[in-house]
C-alpha cells in the first residue's frame, strides 16, 4: 500500500483515504482509477459546499460584488483567499493542472458511476477567520508577511517536486515547518480540519467510502477515525464557527481610542488650548497623511486618497469601522471592476503589475494600504503625544 492511500475498517465498514497533491496529474489518474475499480457506496470530497458550487459553475465569478465584500468586512479574507488560490494555480501551471482538478475528477467519476458525492470540508471563510482570530498580534503580522511573500514567489515547482509532497516524510517536514513558524495557523488549517473532515467522512452512508483528501490530512484523519471507532464523540460544533469575541477582546478594541482621547483631554486640562490644539493637530496629521500615503501607494483615485485623509483621524478612534472600507468602496465606485478583472484575478495576483492593472485587486490594495497607513499613523501619533506631554511636564 502506498503512502498516499490509507484504509480504516470498523464494524464491517471500510473507509479508503486517498491522499492527493492538489495540482497533480498523477493524483487525477489515481483518484479516477480507484473510484472506477472499487465503486464505493459514497465518495467524500475535501471541499465545502461553496467551493463546490463555484467549481461547478464557471460563471460564478461574474456574481462577485466587491463593494458587498468590503461592507461585510471580508476584505482581508478575500485577499488571503486570492493569494492562496493564486499560489496553487502557479504551482500547477508548469504541468497543466489547475488547483482542485483531482477533486473535480473524483466528482465527475462518481457521477458517471451513479455514486453520491459528499462535500466534507469546513467552509473556507470559517477556517480563515478562525486562523486570524486565534493568532496573536505578532502571529497576525507573520501570517500577513507569509501571504505576501507567497503572492510574489516566482520559484517554479517541478512535477517531481509536487508528487513528492504526497510522501509522508516530505509532508511531515512541511507540517513541522508550519507548526514551528505559525503554530496557530497549523492548528486551524490542519489539525482542526483533520478532525472536521474525519467527522464528516465517518458519517458518510454506505459500507465502502472513498475519501479524496490532500495528502497532508491523511495521518490526522486516519487517527481521528480510529478515535471515533473507539467511541470518541464526532461532535465538531466547537470548531465549526468563528469564535465569538470575549468581553476582554471587545474592550481591548477600545483601549487605544480611550488612551488617545485621554491624552488629548489631559493636554487641554494641563496645558491649555495651545497644547491641546497641538495634540489634536498631530493626531490628524499623522493619521490623515499616512492613510493618504497608503492610498497613494495603491495608486488610488484622487478622491479615494482624499477620503482616506479625511476619514482616517475619525475611524482610528472607532474599532467598529476602518478607513479602508470607505476608501475601497469609493475606489470601486469610481473605477468599476470589469468581468475581465475577475477572469484574470488569480494570474494577476502573482505580480505587482497584475495587481495594479486588475481593478478588483486595486480596490483590495487601496483597502489594505489605506488601513495599514491609518494603523501606523495611530501608533505614531500616540507615541508623539506621549513624548510631547512628557516634555511639557518635566
Amino acid at each position: 500500500m502506498s503512502s498516499t492511500k490509507k484504509v480504516v475498517e470498523f464494524n464491517g465498514k471500510k473507509i479508503i483515504l486517498l491522499g492527493t497533491a492538489h495540482v497533480s496529474k498523477e493524483s487525477i489518474d489515481e483518484v479516477t482509477q480507484e473510484i472506477s475499480q472499487i465503486k464505493p457506496d459514497c465518495v467524500a470530497i475535501e471541499l465545502d459546499q461553496k467551493r463546490y458550487d463555484a467549481m461547478m459553475d464557471p460563471e460564478s465569478y461574474r456574481k462577485l460584488d466587491i463593494i458587498k465584500v468590503l461592507k461585510r468586512k471580508e476584505g482581508f479574507l478575500m485577499i488571503a483567499n486570492i493569494i492562496l488560490s493564486s499560489f496553487q494555480k502557479r504551482m500547477g501551471q508548469n504541468i497543466g493542472v489547475k488547483p482542485g482538478d483531482e477533486m473535480l475528477a473524483a466528482i465527475n467519476c462518481a457521477a458517471e458511476n451513479n455514486i453520491p458525492s459528499v462535500m466534507v470540508d469546513r467552509p473556507i471563510h470559517v477556517t480563515l477567520r478562525r486562523a486570524w482570530a486565534k493568532n496573536s498580534f505578532w502571529g497576525k503580522c507573520k501570517l500577513l508577511s507569509a501571504l505576501i511573500a507567497s503572492a510574489f514567489d516566482k520559484e517554479e515547482v517541478s512535477e517531481e517536486e509536487i508528487e513528492s509532497l504526497k510522501q509522508e516524510n516530505e509532508m511531515d517536514t512541511m507540517m513541522q515547518g508550519l507548526a514551528d513558524y505559525l503554530p496557530k495557523v497549523k492548528e486551524v488549517l490542519i489539525d482542526e480540519r483533520d478532525r472536521y473532515l474525519a467527522s464528516n467522512i465517518w458519517q458518510c452512508e454506505g459500507k465502502t467510502v472513498i475519501a479524496v483528501l490532500g495528502a497532508g490530512h491523511l495521518p490526522g484523519v486516519e487517527a481521528w477515525l480510529s478515535k471515533f471507532a473507539a467511541g470518541e464523540s464526532t461532535d465538531v460544533s466547537q470548531i465549526d464557527q468563528v469564535p465569538p469575541k470575549g468581553v476582554g477582546s471587545k474592550i481591548a478594541g477600545w483601549i487605544i481610542p480611550a488612551i488617545i482621547a485621554g491624552l488629548i483631554g489631559w493636554s487641554f486640562y494641563k496645558g491649555g488650548m495651545q497644547v491641546g490644539e497641538k495634540m489634536v493637530l498631530n493626531w490628524v496629521i499623522w493619521n490623515a497623511s499616512l492613510s493618504a500615503i497608503g492610498a497613494l501607494l495603491a495608486l488610488a483615485h484622487p478622491l479615494a486618497i482624499l477620503l482616506s485623509a479625511v476619514l482616517a483621524p475619525f475611524t482610528s478612534l472607532c474599532p467598529l469601522v476602518g478607513v479602508g472600507m470607505f476608501s475601497g468602496i469609493l475606489q470601486a465606485v469610481l473605477k468599476k471592476p470589469k468581468v475581465e478583472d475577475m477572469e484574470n484575478i488569480q494570474s494577476d495576483a502573482g505580480s505587482f503589475k497584475g495587481v495594479y492593472k486588475n481593478r478588483i485587486l486595486r480596490v483590495l490594495l487601496v483597502f489594505f494600504l489605506s488601513s495599514l497607513g491609518s494603523t501606523i499613523g495611530t501608533f505614531a501619533a500616540g507615541t508623539d503625544m506621549i513624548v510631547l506631554l512628557s516634555n511639557l511636564f518635566k
